[in-house]
């Protein structure tokens, strides 16, 4: 048979897994290592030829880094909150030593042990972000937190990469010849990176411009950017993965750095698709019986107890078990980069092919069981709310209400129209106070001088507490259709005068918040085309024409 017979018939096969993924809602990422599982020897065994599914996978692996380094941009880096980078790392601490000695006390060499920690540390951001954008959670809180901590933990994870491809052929060394060679590894990936950061800022922007004037230009030219610079960090002692996540790094810091990978993502999908064929089809089983324990323990881990670590953690940085538990399920399972880290270390004679097995199991467990977790994590937080206020360590953001009695209006959430909502209603003298569950926000306000509680507007005997006999107006900017209908709900059944705001994102729900007593309901995006329509019939078609309302609009969002 063919190499290209083969390919043909592997795509065939990973197409009917596939079908099977999508009917079951789980991602693709299962139905590849399970296709790869099929068409290996235990099976089909079609898969000969091994080195050139190897270069396919290689260059996939590439690919994936180049664009998560695309995303790593020192601006996206420097809009982290310090929450998301406090319970980033601290979870990344928590789980690492935890399923450190979990592992040690199963049984693991301490280099095992340090590889499995390593890999069940690490969360999916592709996958997380794909679910969170199909809920339409990624802007509630708990869905800004999980980016935040993905990003943290991609950025720990580009180190764990230094790291162990610095401790290549090392096996017999002392301690000092291994930091000695990570340090000199560090020294030359520092200069590389500061020589790669003054090319960009002074040569590659412009050279950017150029390309640009043309799409297929531009692609070709990061292809060969990405490529050649991962060869160099390889000829340098370092390694392709760390090569290609820095050039994504220089040019993320381009205006054409979306572009890119969005051009790019297509190629990284069928490349990447062909590294977890070949990690499916490399998985062994003769010493399944030894592995069953560790597997079972080792999913378990990553599925429940990562997510309370999870809890513990921002609960310790005042949130309140809601969001640390929400926050915790969308991030329990293990990333594409641990899939990477364990086949490297195996490459490179670290760890056994069982160790690499053991972790794709856990891998394709984790993944199917994060999937369901995070699908209907609101339903699951319902029937486990009252045993998970044992892991509540912190209790004053329970502290008892402060709410006065003679406020007249009340802004549920303030992170997103608050600001513009607290402006009209000092315009109009109404004495109102602000009800925020993000312990961020409120320590902002209260040093502002505002008028602020804690509080979360779907804890309905938190709302038993607000004073609304001589409750004017009540505005809630939160995106959560249930919290808003609950909101709605209990305001029209204390008050019947109150004047309510509530936002909704269709007619569906628009209709239904209506139905139970809301005022208005605001659809941002049919006010936004109302308001642009009118500006386009007042203003005509000339851009020129625009400018005095740019600028206008330019300094009402800088003061957002």
């Amino acid at each position: 048979m063919s190499a290209f017979s083969e390919i043909a018939i592997i795509l065939l096969v990973t197409f009917g897994v596939s079908i099977i993924m999508r009917i079951l809602k789980q991602p693709l990422i299962i139905g590849y290592i399970l296709a790869g599982l099929l068409v290996g020897p235990y099976f089909l065994n079609i898969i000969h030829s091994v080195e050139l599914i190897e270069l396919l996978s290689k260059i996939g692996i590439t690919a994936l880094l180049f664009i998560v380094g695309l995303g790593l941009s020192p601006k996206v880096l420097k809009e982290l909150g310090i929450v998301s980078v406090v319970t980033g790392a601290g979870q990344v601490v928590l789980t690492a030593v935890t399923s450190y000695f979990i592992a040690i006390f199963a049984g693991f060499s301490q280099t095992h042990a340090l590889y499995i920690a390593a890999a069940l540390t690490f969360s999916s951001t592709i996958i997380v972000l794909k679910l969170l954008t199909d809920k339409g959670d990624v802007n509630k809180l708990y869905g800004r937190v999980s980016i935040g901590i993905l990003l943290v933990q991609d950025l720990v994870a580009t180190i764990t990469l230094v790291v162990i491809t610095g401790l290549s052929n090392v096996q017999n060394s002392s301690v000092f010849e291994i930091g000695y060679k990570l340090g000199n590894l560090l020294i030359i990936g520092f200069i590389l990176l500061v020589t790669l950061f003054l090319i960009t800022t002074q040569i590659l922007s412009r050279l950017t411009n150029f390309v640009s004037k043309s799409s297929e230009f531009l692609f070709m030219f990061s292809l060969a950017w990405g490529l050649s610079i991962a060869y160099l960090y390889q000829i340098l002692g370092l390694s392709l993965e760390i090569g290609a996540l820095v050039a994504g790094v220089t040019l993320s810091m381009t205006p054409y750095s979306y572009e890119i990978s969005s051009r790019l993502k297509p190629l990284r999908d069928f490349f990447i698709l062909m590294f977890f064929i070949l990690l499916g089809s490399q998985m062994v089983f003769e010493n399944t019986a030894s592995l069953v324990y560790p597997i079972i323990i080792f999913s378990l881990f990553v599925l429940f107890i990562k997510p309370i670590l999870v809890l513990i953690t921002m609960n310790l940085l005042g949130y309140n078990k809601k969001n640390g538990f929400l926050t915790g399920l969308a991030i329990a399972q293990i990333s594409e980069f641990s899939l990477i880290l364990v086949k490297i270390g195996n490459e490179m004679g670290h760890i056994s092919t069982e160790i690499q097995s053991l972790i794709t199991i856990v891998g394709v467990i984790s993944i199917a069981g994060s999937s369901y977790l995070i699908v209907f994590n609101e339903s699951i937080f319902k029937h486990l709310s009252k045993l998970l206020s044992i892991f509540e360590f912190r209790k004053n953001f329970k502290r008892e209400t402060r709410l006065p009695k003679d406020i007249t209006g009340v802004i549920f959430g303030f992170n997103r129209a608050g600001p513009e909502y607290a402006k009209m209603l000092e315009r109009e003298g109404v004495n109102y106070m602000i009800i925020d569950f993000n312990p961020e926000v409120v320590s902002k306000l209260e040093e502002a001088g505002k008028n602020i509680e804690f509080g979360d507007a779907s804890d309905i005997e938190f709302l038993e507490e607000v004073p609304v006999k001589n409750l004017k107006i009540a505005v809630s900017t939160i995106p959560d259709f249930q919290t808003n209908l609950l909101l709605t709900r209990f305001l029209r059944e204390a008050n019947e005068r109150t004047t309510i705001f509530v936002p909704a994102d269709s007619k569906s729900q628009a209709l239904e918040l209506y139905a139970f007593g809301a005022s208005h309901v605001v659809l941002s995006h049919y006010i936004g085309a109302k308001h642009a329509s009118l500006m386009i019939s007042k203003l005509g078609y000339e851009n020129r024409d625009y400018e005095k309302y740019k600028e206008k609009h330019l300094k009402e969002i800088n003061n957002l």
